[in-house]
């Protein structure tokens, strides 16, 4: 599903909000022009039909040449563009930033994933929530396009219990926590993270679906697997979980892993050519 339309003019509108003072001071806003996009550098891409349609709205016709989730080359053009200039310079930043920034999210999304699937193809590499405010639709748009899934689009949809939830829950058995979050949640997985083994051990013992281990080393992850041996749940890691050590995880029995990791990369670099 593309952003919407009014989500993109907003973005447009940010950038030029009294139009391009520029380009009306030169009068060449009628001039025809052509615009092209390339990545610079290997890529994973994201976002290319939101580009496209941010120069659209600008006034361009727009081909694009690549799809989201395409591995890109150096050189491989993306879009190409042609229309009035004042139609190209105005959607030309904003499109090429968006491409760039969304682009460094998918790589690094897809290096950890292929890192996790060189081990096992059937693990998960799932993306926090932890994304900049405002930003979450394209952070998510991105990941995916790098084969990622979002670990929780926000607090409204999954049941995640931390150490902070329980500090409020009195003295209640853990084994009664879980059995009410089920009851109240039927359709749902009891999520529960944990920071020790110790831990770990009684929350499978309470119940709960999932257990989502926070910072363990992988071999501290290969224990309470091995303590677990006849438990039926799904072990996930979380903390620290990177494309440097994603397989040493998926080696010690980790089946999904939870990463804020993609929102950090550094932008991937988009080649822009604008002439008449």
């Amino acid at each position: 599903m593309r952003l919407a339309d009014s989500v993109l003019q907003s973005w447009l509108a940010e950038d030029a909000p009294f139009g391009d003072l520029t380009t009306a001071s030169l009068g060449i806003a009628a001039a025809a022009g052509h615009l092209r996009f390339a990545a610079r550098s290997a890529m994973v891409l994201a976002l290319a039909p939101e580009a496209a349609r941010l120069l659209e709205l600008a006034g361009a016709s727009v081909h694009l040449e690549a799809g989201d989730g395409s591995h890109l080359a150096v050189g491989d053009v993306i879009l190409t563009a042609k229309g009035p200039a004042g139609a190209l310079l105005l959607g030309w930043k904003v499109a090429q930033t968006l491409l760039e920034m969304a682009g460094g999210i998918a790589t690094a999304a897809a290096s950890i994933v292929a890192a996790a699937h060189a081990v096992d193809p059937a693990v998960t590499v799932a993306c926090t929530r932890k994304t900049f405010p405002g930003t979450r639709t394209v952070a998510v748009k991105a990941i995916q396009a790098g084969g990622a899934v979002p670990h929780r689009l926000g607090l409204s949809e999954t049941v995640l219990v931390f150490a902070e939830h329980l500090a409020f829950a009195g003295h209640r058995p853990l084994k009664a926590i879980v059995a009410e979050l089920k009851r109240r949640c039927p359709e749902k997985k009891v999520v529960m993270e944990v920071a020790d083994l110790d831990a770990a051990l009684r929350a499978a013992e309470a119940g709960v679906h999932v257990l989502q281990l926070e910072k363990f080393a992988p071999a501290q992850v290969a224990e309470l697997i091995h303590a677990l041996a006849d438990w039926t749940g799904t072990v996930a890691v979380a903390g620290g979980v990177n494309s440097g050590n994603a397989a040493e995880y998926v080696r010690a029995g980790a089946r999904v892993l939870v990463t804020s990791a993609p929102y950090w990369a550094v932008p991937r670099d988009v080649a822009v050519s604008i002439g008449a």
